[in-house]
């Protein structure tokens, strides 16, 4: 999926998220965005990738693209580092939903991703699609469509 896909894909999953906690929904949608394209900070001409390119190159290089950061460990690891260090749980709720977002789209793609890293078996769903293509783009108007709903579920009361 692209970078866009999956920033609208952590927004509406936070959006939704927020629909069930009591978390102040503005810190766990900003949170929610940045965990979506966290994962891609192992491809160099990602959006993350781009910001970061030296620590993109370096984690390239040793796991390359969709194994390790696009793992359930990786997922593990980045809870257990924010769990001893970042303080909010809304950003902490936020960045997991946005990550989880992010797998579950990559995992709609053909050549899906190594969730059970450091085993090698690929994770995809049996019906898949081209990142770019036009179910991708079905996919991003449907995720556009559900932010919206969701989004007006979070913060209607501030209209």
């Amino acid at each position: 999926m692209t970078g866009k896909t999956h920033i609208i894909g952590g927004l509406a999953a936070s959006l939704a998220f927020a629909q069930v906690t009591s978390y102040d929904p503005v810190l766990l949608v900003g949170a929610g965005v940045i965990g979506a394209v966290l994962p891609d900070i192992c491809h160099g001409g990602s959006k993350i990738g781009r910001a970061f390119p030296v620590v993109s190159k370096v984690i390239n290089k040793i796991f390359g693209h969709r194994s390790f950061t696009h793992s359930l460990l990786f997922l593990v690891l980045i809870a257990v580092f924010m769990d001893s260090f970042v303080t909010n749980e809304a950003v902490i709720a936020g960045i997991l939903v946005g990550m989880g977002s992010h797998l579950v789209l990559d995992m709609a793609t053909k050549n899906g991703i190594k969730l059970l890293f450091p085993l090698t078996i690929r994770v995809r769903f049996p019906i898949t699609t081209r990142t770019g293509g036009t179910v991708e783009h079905v996919v991003l108007t449907a995720l556009s469509l559900l932010s919206v709903y969701f989004g007006y579920e979070a913060f209607g009361y501030y209209l």
